[in-house]
């Protein structure tokens, strides 16, 4: 198993919306609304590497709304 956070950043006003679209996709186990630099935390638990791209690339980024992610894929 890979387990990956993705930071998301989003447009202010529609948070609860995005988290829900975001917790939606397959591969996301938790997905949490946070305050500072980026508006969210999302752990990402995926099969392979390959699968990480699939949740963060085409998952989290295709929602309307979100405007930049970061992606972090755990080393132990």
């Amino acid at each position: 198993m890979v387990v990956a956070y993705v930071m998301v950043k989003a447009a202010s006003g529609d948070a609860d919306r995005i988290r829900e679209s975001i917790r939606e996709l397959d591969g996301v186990t938790e997905a949490h609304i946070v305050a500072g630099d980026m508006d969210f935390v999302v752990k990402v638990d995926v099969a392979d590497p390959t699968e990480v791209k699939r949740v963060a690339a085409d998952g989290i980024q295709g929602i309307s709304g979100v405007e930049d992610t970061r992606t972090y894929i755990a080393m132990s």
